[in-house]
């Protein structure tokens, strides 16, 4: 008896990819480019954050902005809609805290910039897309596109108070440093940094190594000189133990007999 396999048939898988409505530049505000989605509060919220999931890294701070331009219906619709975006896709924007006593700046490099605005409040403003209509997600303020698109408190923040902590570490270190000099036992000054690393390199320690520069050659001197005075009566009293005897001669001649 014969039995028949029957051909599966392929699986197929079906990519749901998301695009933006526009891409754009922007460089009166200093944009190079970014992605623009026209929403008329229709499509839910979910749908929206996908949108901000795929992109790839550019090699500056942060990603390409995506800007979410609202409209129709009423005020409070738009403002809830906003604010349900910003809970739902806060772990892409929100960038990363850098962490360390000092440190109030945020790393953006791995976030992405998202920007929303209304199509009503452009239009009503005197200064259209130019104006502060712009509200960057994590943000309170209304802001011009360039600035709420920039990180003031990103990479450049970071390298000022990088700068700062670098310094302060240094001034703490200085101080340790300065707390831990060796004082001269002779004088009662600090050793020079010339005369402290002397003493470090010093293979066999001795009572100099406590003494400052001047003091150490001063003791040096008077060494030298206590060393001279000992080997020139050192060498004569050897010279006068090894002179020759002399007998004395007498006061009184004795005439030879004829």
């Amino acid at each position: 008896m014969r039995h028949s396999r029957r051909r599966r048939a392929p699986v197929r898988l079906v990519v749901r990819r998301q695009y933006a409505d526009l891409t754009m530049r922007a460089p009166d505000a200093g944009v190079p480019a970014m992605l623009l989605e026209a929403d008329r509060v229709t499509e839910p919220v979910d749908d929206l954050v996908d949108k901000l999931r795929l992109y790839p890294a550019t090699g500056r701070e942060g990603y390409v902005p995506v800007v979410f331009v609202f409209t129709g219906q009423t005020v409070a619709q738009r403002e809830s809609r906003m604010r349900r975006l910003e809970q739902a896709a806060r772990r892409y924007f929100a960038g990363t805290p850098h962490r360390g006593e000092g440190f109030t700046s945020v790393d953006y490099h791995q976030a992405v910039p998202v920007v929303v605005t209304e199509l009503e409040r452009i239009t009503a403003d005197p200064a259209g897309a130019a104006g502060a209509v712009w509200r960057r997600r994590g943000r309170d303020e209304w802001q011009t596109l360039s600035e709420a698109v920039d990180n003031p408190d990103g990479v450049r923040l970071y390298q000022v108070q990088l700068r700062e902590v670098r310094r302060r570490e240094a001034e703490r270190e200085a101080a340790e440093r300065e707390a831990q000099r060796p004082v001269c036992t002779q004088c009662g000054i600090k050793f020079a940094d010339e005369r402290r690393q002397e003493t470090k390199r010093s293979a066999w320690p001795g009572e100099w190594d406590r003494l400052c520069g001047p003091c150490k050659r001063e003791a040096a001197d008077c060494a030298e000189a206590e060393r001279v005075a000992r080997r020139r009566a050192e060498e004569a009293e050897r010279a006068a133990a090894e002179a020759p005897a002399v007998k004395p001669r007498s006061r009184f001649r004795i005439g030879r007999r004829r």
